[in-house]
């Protein structure tokens, strides 16, 4: 089952500790449920299921769920609050929260990262606890030591057990998970306390999906390397923690750098998740709607999440076109399931069918109104900013190899009064990017023509940086000239049928590398296994982590090649989820542009992060 470490009861002697899987026979089901999860990879369900198990082995009675910053974010991804106060869970507060009254007839879950902070803050409450009973819920490895100041603490024994449920990550999409970590690195170097954070998730996510790993990892990236030996470290020292059945194929951890590929996260996107994070941002499910000129009050801030919004569920991969015609369909079918109550309520019968479908069509209701909110929202932007055109020369840029006519094309768009500052510096950056080493760059024309724009040196100044952070010194993969014969004849081919929408011919750079690594060609000299083992047959569950963000066409990727490749289960996370005004937040906080230019000027300071 999903592994549960660390099972503490002060019902033995000293707070004993026995490190063991923890299953009553009451979870019976859940076991199978896990089980299941095992097979599926579902980062949403293993997340799910912890926070369920948790409330579970509390038992019957009124609940607090006490939660810190991070916590609070990992159990909002994956439950409403409606769902959870249907478990008797009655109140939410932060562990930090100074204010919080004694209510001794409430029990405690208390849902927690092991950091110092939470366990200073976890002391303090039990040497006065507020709660009658606490039933402590560690998101990853807790010390022994850690373990006996709690236990120390106790002075009234009102800790029921302490144990390690491994949900120490963002679950997303069922095949997508975050850290939502920006600027994880200093130049090419990690962040000491980001890489602390990132080893702790990745592990967790491993140890959530009952995954001991064979790992791969970018021979080009140091980062991606460090990684690498940190997760195996930990693998090492957990032993028993990941000691799970063996399988035929073991399962492969793929460590990759976002600075391979800089063009994806630059690119405007055109399938209703992506382009909501793009034009909108998605922070967490909730999409902030407070700007949309003569917005509701109710509508300022919506949560879009597929387990609640059948709508999104079966929409959130679908282009804009389509969405526009779904969109149609939804308020169609919301009119003709409209209840009579709308009109006249002449008997008894009309009534009772108004009280017992007034629920429903309240829901109905509050589902139509965001989506023809969000949706009209994309559509005005789309037309006030042009996007149409922007979009179709950016994929010109990223998808073909015709430098007179992108020039052409880029310099007509920054003369167009409509495209803003961050789609003219974009379109200049993914130039950049695409014709680097061209004999006929015209790089320092096109930043004149940003100048002549008005566009702020902010932004002017994010090109040159684009290119330190992912150009082509950088890079360990040909991301913009394929070189063997197999790889050209097959982009001429794609040229001379087309394509079937010109504003998705990109396809990222992970599409290729997942590609031939379920082929088996993925070369070892660009992705080593670390440590002597290789897979010798096709992999079948991958997990692959971004270093500097993934993105949703990304994890569009993913869920194409889980639906349409039988027997391979793939799941994609990232330090982050990206759009391009997060990904250029990024390239700012590893302050390589930074670093470069005071080492050209022989300055010797430290670079200020962000």
């Amino acid at each position: 089952i999903t592994p549960i470490g660390l099972c503490y009861s002060n019902q033995e002697v000293g707070f004993a500790v026995c490190r063991s899987v923890f299953i009553k026979r009451s979870a019976l089901f859940l076991y199978l449920l896990l089980l299941l999860l095992a097979v599926r990879m579902n980062v949403v369900l293993a997340v799910k299921q912890y926070v369920s198990k948790m409330i579970e082995d509390s038992g019957p009675g009124m609940k607090v769920l006490l939660m810190d910053k991070e916590t609070t974010s990992i159990v909002s991804m994956v439950y409403t609050q409606s769902e959870i106060l249907q478990k008797e869970v009655y109140l939410f507060e932060r562990i930090d929260s100074t204010n919080r009254e004694t209510m001794k007839h409430l029990k405690a879950i208390c849902f927690l990262r092991p950091t110092k902070d939470n366990l200073e803050h976890l002391i303090q409450e039990l040497h006065r606890p507020k709660y009658s009973v606490y039933f402590i819920y560690f998101s990853n490895v807790i010390s022994k030591s850690d373990v006996k100041s709690l236990a120390e603490a106790d002075e009234q024994e009102v800790v029921a057990e302490v144990q390690e449920f491994f949900g120490d990550y963002i679950a997303v999409n069922p095949h997508l998970f975050s850290l939502n970590i920006i600027g994880c690195t200093q130049g090419r170097t990690w962040d000491a306390a980001h890489l602390n954070r990132t080893t702790q998730g990745l592990t967790a996510l491993l140890l959530s999906l009952k995954k001991c790993p064979m790992i791969r990892y970018q021979l080009s990236s140091d980062v991606s390397k460090r990684l690498a030996e940190n997760v195996k470290q930990i693998i090492s020292k957990e032993i028993e923690l990941f000691d799970f059945r063996r399988t035929e194929v073991p399962p492969l951890l793929l460590i990759l750098d976002r600075s391979d590929d800089g063009i994806t996260p630059l690119l405007n996107q055109w399938t209703y998740q992506a382009m909501v994070h793009e034009l909108l941002g998605i922070n967490n499910n909730r999409i902030d709607l407070s700007r949309v000129p003569g917005i509701s009050k109710d509508l300022k801030e919506v949560v879009l999440s597929a387990d609640n919004d059948e709508f999104y569920a079966n929409n959130m991969y679908m282009n804009f076109g389509e969405i526009g015609t779904n969109i149609k369909n939804l308020m169609e079918d919301f009119q003709k399931k409209k209840p009579k109550g709308q009109q006249k309520l002449e008997s008894i019968a009309d009534m009772k069918a108004f009280v017992e479908n007034y629920p429903q069509f309240k829901k109905m209701s509050g589902t139509v109104s965001k989506h023809v909110t969000v949706v009209g929202e994309l559509s005005r932007l789309v037309s006030e900013r042009n996007l149409m055109a922007v979009s179709e020369v950016e994929q010109e840029l990223a998808c073909q190899n015709d430098h007179s006519s992108a020039h052409q094309n880029v310099r007509r768009l920054l003369q167009n009064p409509k495209v803003t500052e961050l789609d003219a510096a974009r379109l200049v950056m993914l130039y950049a990017l695409r014709y680097e080493r061209h004999s006929s760059n015209n790089l320092p024309g096109l930043m004149e023509d940003l100048a002549r724009k008005g566009v702020s040196e902010r932004y002017r100044k994010l090109v040159s940086a684009v290119i330190e952070y992912g150009g082509k010194r950088v890079r360990g993969s040909d991301l913009l000239s394929p070189k063997d014969a197999v790889a050209i004849t097959k982009q001429f081919f794609k040229g001379l049928k087309g394509v079937e929408n010109v504003y998705t011919q990109h396809q990222p750079l992970l599409q290729e590398i997942l590609d031939q690594l379920i082929k088996g060609k993925l070369k070892d000299s660009q992705y080593p296994y670390l440590g002597p083992s290789i897979l010798r047959d096709r992999p079948q569950d991958i997990i692959v982590f971004i270093i500097g963000g993934a993105t949703y066409e990304e994890a569009l990727v993913v869920y194409n090649l889980n639906r349409t490749m039988p027997g391979v289960r793939i799941v994609l996370g990232g330090t982050t989820v990206h759009n391009t005004k997060t990904f250029l937040e990024e390239v700012v906080a590893t302050g390589v542009h930074s670093r470069n230019v005071e080492r050209s000027q022989g300055v010797a300071r430290s670079t200020t992060r962000r």
